[in-house]
């Protein structure tokens, strides 16, 4: 079944010149498509939207400085068991416990700042999508 997924390098990946590294592992995934991608400095007003459900946890706002401190890529992938497949190629949040071949895995250092975001579900795909790329919201 053809998904989308929103995908964001996170300041960490831009920082390190991972953008290319990590399209690439996306790009070459048969079946797989970018339909939006754009580089921006993520304001605080869009991510208190998109982490509103960790409010109140100790890492809230040490992430929304991370986040907004200097650009992202925010990106909107197509495809087959695209929210599924790129969860598995992210990896774990902890690079420790994630895979080599895996974004996080071959590159991560930290928990906290762990170089990409992926939708974890197609609901949340789709409201993610909407607060990133209003305009492709509901779009097959």
């Amino acid at each position: 079944m053809t998904q989308r997924t929103l995908v964001l390098l996170k300041p960490d990946a831009v920082d390190r010149g991972l953008v290319g590294e990590i399209l690439g592992r996306i790009e070459r995934k048969a079946g797989w498509r970018i339909v939006a991608l754009e580089l921006r400095t993520l304001d605080l007003d869009t991510l208190r939207v998109h982490y509103a459900e960790h409010e109140g946890r100790p890492f809230y706002q040490p992430l929304l400085e991370f986040m907004s401190g200097s650009p992202s890529v925010a990106l909107v992938v197509e495809g087959e068991r695209v929210v599924e497949g790129m969860r598995a190629l992210a990896g774990p949040t902890d690079p420790i416990a994630a895979a080599p071949g895996s974004i996080r895995g071959d590159f991560g250092t930290v928990v906290r700042e762990n170089l990409v975001h992926a939708s974890d579900s197609e609901k949340s795909a789709e409201r993610e999508i909407e607060i990133f790329f209003p305009t492709l919201a509901g779009r097959p």
